[in-house]
C-alpha cells in the first residue's frame, strides 16, 4: 500500500487541566501540529477526531464541528469513538481517506478531559467501554477486569509480582525527562509492591492515571508531499484494526488478545515487514499486565515470556526493544481519546530525532503503535518507518 506521510505532530502536556475546556486543549495540539507540518490550513481536507467520554465529562456531543472550529479549519469533521482506541481508530480512518484518494491532507487528533470529574463519575464514564449487561452491572470495573487477566496469566504461565512491577518502574523511568508526561518521577519495585492494592494482584502503581490532554498530527499523501515540498521524515506504512468479544466471559482465553493479533497481522502485511523488523514501540499499557499481553499479541514475544521482559532489561531504554519511551499510559498519562494519536506523536519525534529519548534509538527505522479499547475488545496497530 502507498505510504502516508506524517507532515507534523503536536501535543499538549498530559496531566491535570481542570481549568481548560476540551476545545482549548485540542486547539493547542492542532495548532502545534499544523505549524510543525508547514501545511496551510486551507489545504486540510478533513478532520478525523477521537473522543470517548466527552458527552459525560463536558456534556458535549457533536464534537466534529466544535473541534474543527477550535483547530481553525473549515473542512468536514468526523468524531470517531472506540473507547480507549478512539484516537487510533481516527488515525486509521484518516489513512484510509488518503489511500483512497478522497483526501490529500487530513488533520487527525483526539482529546479527553477527565480530571474535572470526581472519581466515581470518571469510573462510571470509563466503564461504558465494558459490557454493561454482563460486566458493569455486576460490579466489574477495569481494574478488576485486568486483575482477572493478570491472575489468569500467572496461573497459566507463572511469573512474579516483581516482574510485573518492573513494567511500571521502566515506564516511569522513561517519562522522567518527557516534559509532556503526567508523572516525571522515578519509582522502584518496592514502591509498586507496597502501594495500596486496587484489585489483586494489581496495585495503584500498576494502573494508569486519569488524565486530560490532546494530541494531533497532519497526514498527507505521497503526491501532496512531493508536489508541495513537504519534508516528512516519517511515514505510516501499515495499518490494522481488530475486534474481539466485548465481555471477558465470552472469550476462549484471558491470556490472549486476538484483536491485537489480527490488527498486527494486517499492519505487518501492509508494511511488508514481520514482528522482527520492529525497533521500538508504544503499546497500550493501561495496566502493567496490558503491556505484557500486548507484546505477546504483537508477536514480539512467545506466550508466557513477555512477563520477564522489563525485569530482564529487554524493553528498557537501554534494551534491545525499547517499549514506551514516552512513559506509556502508565507515566505519560491516558487522555483516552488522545492516546492513540499521542503514541504516534511520540514515535514520530523518536524516529526523526527530536524527542528527549531519541538518543536511545538513534539507529531505529521501524516503530509500532498499539492502541486498545476496553479489555482489548478493540485494537489498532500502526507501523511507522523513516521515510525513504
Amino acid at each position: 500500500m502507498q505510504p502516508v506521510r506524517i507532515a507534523g505532530v503536536g501535543s499538549t502536556a498530559f496531566g491535570v487541566h481542570t481549568e481548560r475546556a476540551g476545545r482549548d486543549l485540542f486547539a493547542e495540539a492542532a495548532q502545534t501540529a499544523i505549524a510543525d507540518s508547514g501545511v496551510p490550513r486551507a489545504d486540510i481536507d478533513h478532520l478525523c477526531y477521537g473522543n470517548f467520554v466527552g458527552p459525560v465529562a463536558e456534556q458535549q456531543g457533536h464534537h466534529g464541528p466544535l473541534m474543527a472550529k477550535a483547530a481553525g479549519v473549515t473542512a468536514p469533521a468526523t468524531r470517531y469513538e472506540s473507547a480507549c482506541a478512539s484516537g487510533g481508530v481516527a488515525l486509521a480512518g484518516a489513512i484510509d481517506m488518503l489511500r483512497a484518494g478522497t483526501a490529500d491532507v487530513v488533520l487527525v487528533g483526539g482529546m479527553e478531559r477527565l480530571t474535572n470529574l470526581d472519581t466515581e463519575t470518571a469510573t462510571k464514564g470509563l466503564a461504558m467501554a465494558a459490557d454493561d449487561l454482563y460486566e458493569s452491572r455486576a460490579g466489574v470495573t477495569f481494574p478488576g477486569a485486568y486483575a482477572l487477566m493478570a491472575r489468569a496469566y500467572f496461573e497459566e504461565f507463572g511469573g512474579t509480582r516483581e516482574e510485573l512491577a518492573a513494567v511500571a518502574v521502566k515506564n516511569h523511568a522513561h517519562a522522567l525527562d518527557n516534559e509532556n508526561a503526567q508523572f516525571q518521577q522515578a519509582i522502584d519495585v518496592d514502591d509498586v509492591l507496597e502501594a495500596p492494592r486496587v484489585a489483586d494482584p494489581l496495585g495503584l502503581y500498576d494502573a494508569c492515571p486519569i488524565t486530560d490532554g490532546a494530541s494531533a498530527s497532519v497526514l498527507v499523501s505521497d503526491d501532496y508531499a512531493d508536489q508541495h515540498g513537504i519534508d516528512s521524515a516519517v511515514s505510516v506504512t501499515g495499518s490494522g484494526q481488530g475486534t474481539d468479544t466485548l465481555a471477558l466471559q465470552g472469550r476462549e482465553s484471558l491470556t490472549r488478545t486476538p484483536a491485537t493479533e489480527r490488527a498486527a497481522a494486517d499492519a505487518y502485511d501492509e508494511a511488508g515487514i514481520t514482528a522482527d523488523s520492529v525497533d521500538l514501540l508504544e503499546v497500550h499499557d493501561c495496566f502493567t499486565i496490558a503491556e505484557v499481553l500486548a507484546l505477546e499479541g504483537l508477536g514480539l514475544y512467545e506466550p508466557g515470556t513477555a512477563i520477564a521482559a522489563a525485569a530482564d532489561g529487554e524493553t528498557t531504554r537501554e534494551g534491545e526493544l525499547p517499549v514506551n519511551l514516552s512513559g506509556g499510559l502508565k507515566a505519560k498519562g491516558h487522555p483516552v481519546g488522545a492516546t492513540g494519536v499521542g503514541q504516534v506523536v511520540e514515535l514520530t519525534k523518536l524516529l526523526r530525532g527530536d524527542h528527549v529519548n531519541s538518543d536511545a534509538v538513534s539507529d531505529a527505522s521501524v516503530a509500532l503503535a498499539h492502541n486498545a479499547g476496553g479489555t482489548v475488545a478493540s485494537a489498532v496497530v500502526h507501523v511507522l518507518e523513516v521515510s525513504a
